[in-house]
């Protein structure tokens, strides 16, 4: 049944208050588990200095012309109104739900992914979605959220305290024994899909334990327990609290998952025994096991599992041969996109190919199927003010979005794509339409350049204050202003910024796509998506048997 609805736009303006994050959102173990060298030699010949702004010449709109003239933006906004008119709502169950989760993708986030992409008045493939609305992100003790208590909200249906998964607020973060208590569990929207008869699966680019991925299967009471030895140095007992790697093997939900695609291998393999499939380290692990190996093992006699760790295995894999796919492309997070092409990392699979395998797969199941996937690493760039990275692996994500849509009906596929939080990113100044987005916006009463993308906080302070001198930096100066990991201004120093605490948007195309307008809690949404799809144990668009 389809039908036509109206459209009331309200719009409203709002300041907010910065909270203090307690830890490193991505990777706190730097010191003690430094990152893979970097050895890639930046070319200066590829990275010149920064252009002048606002000089003549700049990149025009492909409608140059006509957006000079009143026609043209009366046309345009006919054009957008008839477009809302037309729309309809369906009301089709839905076989299949892809919720896509740009890790940290805030509005301002978005915009200026936009313009990198292709211009400020071109939309990335979800803008393009009829029907979005905005989520509320805080945690139940925290006014500015993380990625483990927004994942257990927008995974489970239930909010949770900072730094938790897959546990109500009953439970404290690193309580060793707390999140032993079961009824403090919550289950995933991809655990309700499974009992329905459907397969579920994730795709991230971070580890596939990190905070996001694991609030489809973990319950736990810290997002760094990823393996055993962070268990111990927390002082809890790891015969009594199950790291992430461990339940993703043998938890209740992440066994019975069809696919997995990530990276994070060294949560899985010892730190003295093992040794990696690429790098020859070690993991991190400290009681002997392989769980990479037990996973091969931890299934019913003549089920097909398959690990891979490389590119060309992932597209080797035959979907209807496979029961159970494992893959993991590197010992932690996947690499950042600008990496993968400036470094001719050719074994490193892009976003787009891992969620069109996952589905290639998925779909072999005739009652259909949930998959997560997470563009993680818009997340990484923004928390070490390395905006290039941030932004390209926004519009890496756009690309999955769009495959995805274009690879599935909306007669009966629901796509959904949201975010988990904000960052303190800023989108500001006044540059000239066609501006290089991470160019100078102008110049500053001290008579020195300043960036179109800025931080509240960050690293990026040290890099762009001269304290000695107490006066900014001039970033025409800088030999790598043009780098792919060049770090971008930041207003006070701190170890990794800060993630936002504004809401985030919904944008939703598919079966009930209607149902996610509005402004409403984070924790709606696997709810919204459940009804959809007629599964779980809410309100269903079915009737009931």
């Amino acid at each position: 049944m389809y039908r036509t609805v109206g459209i009331v736009l309200i719009v409203t303006i709002a300041l907010g208050v910065a909270h203090p994050s307690l830890s490193d959102e991505y990777d706190n173990d730097k010191v003690q588990h430094p990152r893979l060298p970097d050895d890639y030699d930046s070319d200066k010949r590829h990275h010149p200095r920064l252009p002048d702004e606002n000089k003549p010449g700049l990149p025009k709109s492909k409608n140059a012309e006509q957006e000079q003239t009143i026609e043209y933006w009366r046309n345009q906004a006919k054009a957008t109104v008839e477009k809302l008119l037309a729309k309809k709502e369906n009301t089709n169950v839905a076989k299949n739900v892809i919720m896509f989760l740009g890790d940290g993708m805030s509005i301002s986030t978005v915009a200026m992914a936009r313009v990198y992409a292709g211009g400020e008045e071109k939309p990335l493939s979800f803008e393009e979605f009829p029907f979005i609305g905005m989520s509320k992100t805080y945690c139940v003790n925290y006014q500015v959220a993380d990625s483990a208590c927004t994942a257990t909200a927008y995974l489970t249906g239930v909010k949770g305290n900072y730094e938790t998964i897959g546990v109500n607020a009953h439970v404290p973060v690193r309580d060793c024994n707390a999140a032993r208590n079961r009824t403090t569990h919550t289950s995933s929207i991809g655990q309700w899909a499974m009992d329905a008869g459907k397969d579920a699966g994730i795709v991230t680019t971070t580890r596939v334990t990190h905070a996001s991925p694991s609030g489809m299967y973990a319950h736990i009471a810290f997002r760094d327990w990823e393996d055993d030895y962070w268990v111990q140095m927390d002082g809890c007992s790891p015969n009594e609290v199950d790291d992430i790697a461990e339940q993703l093997v043998y938890g209740e939900t992440a066994p019975r998952l069809r696919v997995i695609l990530g990276g994070g291998r060294r949560e899985f393999i010892d730190r003295e025994i093992h040794q990696d499939y690429e790098t020859g380290r070690g993991g991190y692990r400290s009681d002997g096991r392989h769980l990479i190996n037990e996973w091969l093992k931890n299934g019913p006699v003549g089920q097909n599992r398959t690990f891979v760790w490389k590119r060309s295995d992932l597209m080797a894999v035959d979907p209807h041969r496979t029961d159970r796919l494992l893959g993991m492309f590197e010992p932690s997070h996947c690499v950042y996109n600008l990496d993968r092409v400036h470094k001719n990392l050719d074994e490193e699979p892009t976003l787009s190919e891992m969620v069109d395998k996952a589905t290639d797969i998925l779909s072999t199941n005739p009652d259909g199927f949930f998959l997560f996937v997470e563009g993680g690493r818009i997340d990484h760039g923004h928390h070490d003010n390395q905006a290039r990275y941030a932004i390209d692996e926004t519009v890496e994500f756009a690309k999955a979005i769009e495959l995805a849509r274009k690879k599935f009906s909306e007669e009966d596929t629901l796509i959904v794509v949201t975010s988990d939080h904000s960052h303190s990113v800023s989108f500001s100044g006044y540059p000239s339409r066609g501006q290089d987005i991470f160019g100078p916006a102008g110049t500053g009463k001290d008579g020195i350049p300043y960036m179109t993308i800025s931080y509240a906080n960050g690293l990026g302070f040290y890099k762009h204050v001269d304290e000695a001198k107490g006066t900014r930096a001039n970033v025409r100066e800088m030999e790598d202003a043009g780098a792919d990991d060049f770090r971008f201004p930041a207003m006070l120093p701190v170890e990794l910024e800060t993630h936002g605490g504004e809401d985030v948007a919904v944008y939703a195309s598919g079966p009930w796509a209607h149902l996610f307008t509005g402004s409403y809690e984070q924790n709606v949404i696997p709810h919204m998506m459940a009804y959809a799809a007629c599964i779980g144990n809410g309100l269903k668009a079915c009737p009931e048997n």
